[in-house]
């Protein structure tokens, strides 16, 4: 009875831990700018859109456009 014991609190308490981690790292300041510049242009790559002016990439989100590297 005591081995059954032992192997039941062995198995609960493996199946609490997990050997799995997320880490998220975001940067420190992000950048929204509300509406494009009229002398943007639209940049295709590996089939996602990206907005292109003042030598910096763009992604369009629903706050606005933020900066990202390509």
């Amino acid at each position: 009875m005591r081995t059954f014991v032992v192997l039941l609190s062995a198995i609960c308490f493996l199946s609490l831990s997990s050997c799995a981690t997320r880490v998220v790292t975001r940067p420190a300041t992000v950048t929204v700018i509300k509406s494009p510049p009229k002398h943007y242009k639209i940049i295709r790559v590996k089939g996602k859109r990206y907005y292109f002016w003042n030598g910096k990439h763009y992604k369009k989100t629903r706050k606005g456009y933020v900066l990202v590297r390509v």
